[in-house]
């Protein structure tokens, strides 16, 4: 029985990705902007199921509420992107990848990041999606 269904040509990125940041997940933010932890309260562009947990992968914009920082930035709603997780994902030539925290950073609305260094590794995948990461990253695995 033959296959059906079009075959993708190109790389997309949701398929490759395995989510690892869910909703009410505690993340640490890896840059100096003054918060250091914050709660994922939702993920951006993503289509989901009813009653699914939405879930973002390194490289996904996610919107968080900060709980641990300065004192302005406490309690504020902000977006970040995702560039660490815990859970494996594959990459495309086979090779299995997994960091030792899940980490976000803080960026506009526009997609500007809100510090201007990165504490940590930086996943290539976020880097590649987002090209301001990498003047800030020290490490880029």
């Amino acid at each position: 029985m033959a296959k059906r269904g079009i075959k993708a040509v190109g790389v997309s990125y949701r398929l490759h990705k395995t989510p690892g940041v869910f909703m009410e997940s505690l993340v640490k933010v890896s840059d100096n902007s003054g918060a250091r932890l914050a709660r994922v309260i939702g993920v951006l562009n993503l289509k989901t199921t009813w009653r699914r947990i939405p879930g973002a992968a390194v490289g996904d914009i996610v919107v968080v509420s900060i709980r641990e920082g300065k004192p302005e930035l406490r309690k504020q709603i902000m977006r970040g992107i995702v560039i660490r997780q815990r859970r494996p994902y594959r990459r495309p030539d086979g090779t299995w990848i997994a960091f030792e925290d899940n980490a976000i950073v803080l960026v506009t609305p526009e997609g500007e990041p809100k510090g201007s260094e990165i504490h940590g590794p930086v996943a290539k995948e976020a880097v590649e999606r987002w090209p301001r990461l990498a003047t800030m990253a020290t490490i880029i695995v």
